[in-house]
C-alpha cells in the first residue's frame, strides 16, 4: 500500500479537533417527568463507554504503536430534554440535547466538553412541520443515522488525530460518508404520505470563500438542503429508501476571487427482513470536505471531488446482533492535502441485557492508501468492547 520506509510529517490533530462530537440516534428511551393538559416534559440520555486497543502501522516507522485507551464510542454522551403541547390544531415542540466528552487524561488536566448539537422548536399540524433552530443537516443525514454500527466503535485513524483524541471516534466517517454538521436551520417536512416524506430546508450557510484580509465571503443565498425518503413492504420485507442532497454557492468581495460552488448528493436503501437487515448507501459531493459539511478548509474546496460508499448486513437472533460493514472514501486531496482512498472494514457483536443497557463488542480495520512519501498511508486494528446505556 505505502513505502514504510518515507519520512513522516506532525499529526494533523486540527483535522480531529473539527468534529468534537458525533451525533446522536433518535432517543430509544424517554422519562416522562411531566403529562398533564396536553403538555408533556421528558428526558432522555446515552451513556457509553469502551475499552479501546488500536495497533498502528503507519508510512515509516515513528509513530508504529500499539495505543490502549477508554472512550466514549462513535456516539457521544449526552442528555436531552423534550417539550410538547397541542394548542387546537397545532401540536408545538422542543428539543435541546447536551453533549459531552469523558476524556481529561492523556494531556489534559480536567477537559472535558459540553457541547449543544440540538437546540430547537416544532410547529406541526396536518400540514406537515416546521424546525426552527439548530439540528443536524439533511445532507447525509439518513447515511449516518442508518448505519448498523451506528452505537458501535468504529474508525479511529491516528493520521487524523484521532487515536490520541479525546472526543468520539470517527465510525464511518470519512469512510463512506460525510458528518451531517449540526447548523441553524429552517426545515419543513411533509406529511408521510402513503410512506414518502419530503423535507427541504434553508440552512445557515458556511463560509468557504475566505482567501485573506483583502477580500471577505459572502452568500447571497442560504444553503440548500433537503432528503426525500419512502418507506414501503415488498415481498414480506420492510425497505427504507432515500435521497438527499445540499448546495451553496459563496462569493467574495474581491472580484479576482472564484465563487466556490459546494454541492453533494447522498443516497441509500435499507432492507428488513426476519432477523436480516441490509444497507446500502453512497454520496457524492463537489466543493464540499470529504469528512464533514461544513465545508471546513475554505479556498481549498474550489476544486474538490469526493465519493464513496457503505455496505452492511445485520442478522438479529434473540438478543444478540451481529453486524459487518465495509465503507470507502475516495477524495481528490482536500481532506488530507492530498489524493487519499480511506476504507474500513469492521465486524461487531451487541448483546441486548435489557431495555436500557446492551453490551458491544467490535473490531475495525482502516487503510489510508496515498502516495508513498507523502506521510498519510496508515493501516490501522482496532478492537473495542464496551457498554451502553439509554433511557
Amino acid at each position: 500500500m505505502y513505502n514504510k520506509n518515507k519520512a513522516l510529517p506532525a499529526l494533523p490533530l486540527a483535522l480531529a479537533s473539527a468534529v468534537a462530537m458525533s451525533l446522536a440516534q433518535p432517543a430509544m428511551a424517554e422519562i416522562v417527568l411531566y403529562d398533564k393538559d396536553q403538555t408533556t416534559f421528558s428526558t432522555d440520555g446515552y451513556i457509553n463507554a469502551f475499552y479501546v486497543s488500536s495497533d498502528v502501522d503507519r508510512e515509516g516507522e515513528l509513530f508504529d504503536r500499539r495505543q490502549s485507551r477508554v472512550k466514549m464510542g462513535f456516539l457521544p454522551n449526552w442528555i436531552g430534554f423534550n417539550f410538547g403541547k397541542q394548542m387546537g390544531d397545532l401540536k408545538l415542540g422542543a428539543r435541546s440535547s447536551f453533549w459531552v466528552t469523558i476524556n481529561d487524561s492523556e494531556q489534559n488536566g480536567t477537559d472535558t466538553a459540553i457541547d449543544v448539537r440540538q437546540f430547537y422548536g416544532t410547529v406541526a399540524g396536518d400540514w406537515g412541520e416546521v424546525l426552527v433552530g439548530k439540528d443536524f443537516g439533511l445532507f447525509s443525514r439518513s447515511n449516518i443515522f442508518l448505519d448498523e454500527l451506528l452505537s458501535g466503535y468504529g474508525q479511529v485513524s491516528d493520521t487524523l488525530g484521532l487515536v490520541d483524541f479525546g472526543g468520539v471516534s470517527f465510525g464511518n466517517i470519512g469512510t463512506g460518508y460525510p458528518y451531517p454538521f449540526p447548523t441553524a436551520q429552517i426545515t419543513y417536512r411533509t406529511p408521510v404520505m402513503s410512506g414518502l416524506r419530503v423535507a427541504a430546508g434553508i440552512m445557515d450557510p458556511y463560509d468557504s470563500n475566505q482567501v485573506d484580509a483583502n477580500g471577505k465571503a459572502y452568500q447571497d443565498s442560504p444553503r440548500l438542503e433537503t432528503e426525500i425518503t419512502y418507506q414501503f413492504d415488498l415481498a414480506g420485507a420492510q425497505i427504507y429508501s432515500w435521497v438527499n442532497a445540499a448546495h451553496q454557492t459563496s462569493d467574495n468581495t474581491d472580484s479576482s476571487v472564484d465563487s466556490v460552488t459546494s454541492k453533494g448528493l447522498g443516497y441509500g436503501v435499507q432492507a428488513k427482513l426476519g432477523g436480516w437487515s441490509v444497507t446500502a448507501s453512497g454520496f457524492q459531493a463537489e466543493g464540499m470536505n470529504p469528512f464533514y459539511t461544513n465545508n471546513a478548509g475554505e479556498a481549498t474546496l474550489r476544486e474538490v471531488d469526493s465519493d464513496g460508499y457503505l455496505l452492511q448486513t445485520s442478522y438479529s437472533f434473540g438478543k444478540n446482533r451481529v453486524a459487518l460493514s465495509y465503507g470507502e472514501t475516495q477524495d481528490d486531496g482536500n481532506g488530507l492535502g492530498t489524493e487519499a482512498d480511506f476504507e474500513t472494514r469492521g465486524i461487531a457483536y451487541f448483546r441486548t441485557i435489557n431495555d436500557n443497557l446492551k453490551l458491544v463488542a467490535e473490531y475495525n480495520q482502516l487503510e489510508i492508501d496515498a502516495a508513498a512519501g507523502t506521510g498519510l498511508g496508515e493501516d490501522t486494528d482496532t478492537f473495542a468492547v464496551g457498554a451502553v446505556l439509554n433511557w
